[in-house]
């Protein structure tokens, strides 16, 4: 073969578009390394992205402040969710609900009780931490006085429309969040430069078709609830724990297991 020749095949293969099998053992990898992590890493990288989401919320209150009042501004407002998920997830942070499928792909090539039990103990670390960024971050929002006086109305009212759902509402509305969550994750290792777009188109799907997500809404829970404005036992059964299995739903019921039967075939 011709060096010219040689070229020429490496652009088509460069050209080629990844194939689904490609695409799931690229994620399975990546579980795999996730679950090998260390705890301690699990744990701080968690808070941090439970600190660092919260400029959905902030971003979004900015725009909801400021933007003339409009028929199209509730689409441009929700912009500003997809700040803190471009953070969080170009910066490689731990954010549980891209857990719902990394880390599941692993088990589902290779069912064992200790992958399972590590992904148990994973998703818990995570989860976890992630709250505990959001209410330290929450409380200062609320007490630090570096939020503008102006940003803290639209805060508080995102926060109560968040938390405010029936919990069967609640639940309903985190499904279609856990699976655009996890094509995100699916379709990241096909995106290339374009990583940041499809962060973007997919989050703000999720705050424009007004959806729940267990981590950015915990900062909601969190701001009303060191305020003062939601008790523990509304906090909890009315949004926390019916969006959390609403998203483990969405991401790993639905999602990480269509995903898996479209390659097992051809993994076998």
């Amino acid at each position: 073969m011709t060096e010219e020749e040689i070229q020429e095949e490496q652009a088509i293969e460069d050209a080629s578009k990844l194939t689904a099998k490609t695409v799931y053992e690229v994620i399975r990898r990546a579980g795999d390394e996730e679950l090998e992590r260390s705890n301690g890493s699990l744990f701080w990288s968690g808070v941090s992205a439970g600190i660092v989401i919260s400029f959905s919320v902030l971003g979004e209150a900015v725009l909801r402040t400021y933007l003339p009042d409009t028929s199209y501004s509730y689409l441009i407002e929700n912009l500003g969710y997809c700040l803190g998920f471009v953070m969080v997830i170009i910066g490689r942070m731990q954010l549980f609900t891209e857990n719902t499928i990394t880390t599941v792909l692993p088990f589902l090539h290779s069912p064992s009780w200790s992958v399972f039990n590590r992904i148990l103990v994973l998703w818990s670390i995570v989860l976890f931490a992630n709250v505990l960024g959001a209410f330290a971050i929450a409380t200062f929002y609320a007490h630090s006085g570096a939020i503008s006086a102006e940003l803290l109305p639209a805060i508080e009212e995102l926060s109560r429309h968040a938390t405010g759902m029936p919990p069967a509402e609640s639940f309903a509305r985190a499904i279609p969040a856990g699976i655009l969550v996890a094509a995100i994750v699916w379709m990241l290792p096909e995106a290339g430069a374009s990583s940041v777009s499809i962060i973007v188109l997919f989050t703000w799907l999720i705050a424009a078709g007004d959806f729940t997500h267990i981590v950015a809404g915990s900062v909601e829970m969190a701001y009303l609830m060191v305020t003062g404005d939601l008790g523990l036992q509304q906090a909890a059964f009315g949004f926390f724990l019916p969006v959390l299995a609403g998203n483990v739903v969405g991401g790993t019921v639905i999602f990480a297991m269509l995903a898996w039967g479209q390659v097992r075939r051809d993994i076998d």
